[in-house]
């Protein structure tokens, strides 16, 4: 923590961070509506505007910006702190994204699966072979509240497959273990952390009966605990952005807590790794509107496209 620097402010829920080659870091500004831009140096800009709600980020083929969009959110502010509420009151319907960073044009690649339209995709993660997994968070109203789901899609928009379904606490933070062979998903309200064996794209290995969805729980966290994003070390480490106790979480793949970093936030969203070695992480401090870069114990994993 003595290392942690802020290297910007006055985001507006900042979210989804990716590790350019630059040095910049990409991120989403759920509340403004903008895909952002801060430079090494913390300056920012905006790559796109989006309707909606951006929410999850990744650099796809091409060298396109792949983004989930939750549809929208109600937000509270109150004492300098910022959080969502709730659906929004002009929630226009989750989708899965395309956007050009050299003129911002955002494109819509999918917002439904057989006809089951999407609700609130969450966090995205590109395989190395055609595709990507993305989590559907669902979307909370006054009274109820979807389920969430694991989903598979093909980068050129002509398939998508749901892989696992319901994620009854909402599926949020989604990776890949290094070989490829496991999809990781944090379910926000339970403080859980699943995993599915691969067998084919959008297809996994389901557990039986009791499992809700057929994936074999990691870890399930202690205390008061609410999962957001993840990302996974080189060492297959899974690295999980854990709200309410303002922590970054790392959990091995057998389900051990090895590692546990506060945050000066107490909704730190999601953590991302950069630099020459990947050993510098950036999180996003989400109620506090900032961008954290400290560096990391141990090496993130090389992502498709990056």
């Amino acid at each position: 923590m003595t290392e942690l620097k802020i290297l910007a402010e006055g985001l507006r829920f900042p979210e989804g961070p990716v590790a350019m080659p630059d040095g910049s870091v990409a991120l989403v500004e759920l509340a403004a509506q903008e895909v952002s831009r801060i430079a090494a140096d913390g300056t920012r800009s905006v790559i796109a505007k989006v309707s909606g709600s951006p929410n999850g980020l990744a650099v796809g083929p091409g060298g396109l910006f792949y983004l989930c969009n939750n549809g929208g959110f109600a937000w509270h502010e109150e004492d300098g702190l910022l959080r969502p509420s709730g659906q929004a009151a002009d929630y226009s319907g989750g989708r899965i994204e395309t956007i050009d960073p050299k003129t911002g044009a955002v494109t819509k690649l999918y917002d439904n699966v057989d006809g089951v339209k999407l609700k609130g995709p969450n966090d995205i993660v590109f395989d190395g072979q055609d595709g990507f997994w993305f989590s559907d968070l669902g979307k909370v109203r006054a009274r109820d509240r979807d389920h969430g789901g694991i989903y598979w899609a093909a980068s050129d928009g002509s398939k998508i497959v749901e892989a696992a379904f319901p994620v009854p606490g909402g599926a949020n933070g989604i990776g890949l273990s290094p070989d490829g062979k496991v999809v990781y998903a944090a379910e926000t309200e339970t403080g859980r952390l699943w995993a599915w064996d691969i067998i084919g794209p959008g297809q996994v290995k389901k557990a039986p009966w009791p499992s809700p969805h057929g994936g074999r729980l990691v870890c399930q966290f202690p205390g008061f605990r609410r999962l957001d994003s993840l990302a996974v070390a080189a060492s297959g480490n899974i690295v999980v952005a854990t709200l309410v106790a303002g922590e970054i979480t790392t959990v091995s793949p057998e389900g051990e807590i090895v590692d546990v970093v506060t945050m000066p936030d107490r909704m730190p969203t999601n953590i991302c790794f950069g630099g020459d070695d990947l050993k510098t992480a950036y999180v996003t401090l989400s109620t506090t509107g900032k961008l954290a870069v400290l560096p990391w114990r141990e090496p993130g994993l090389k992502l498709a496209h990056s």
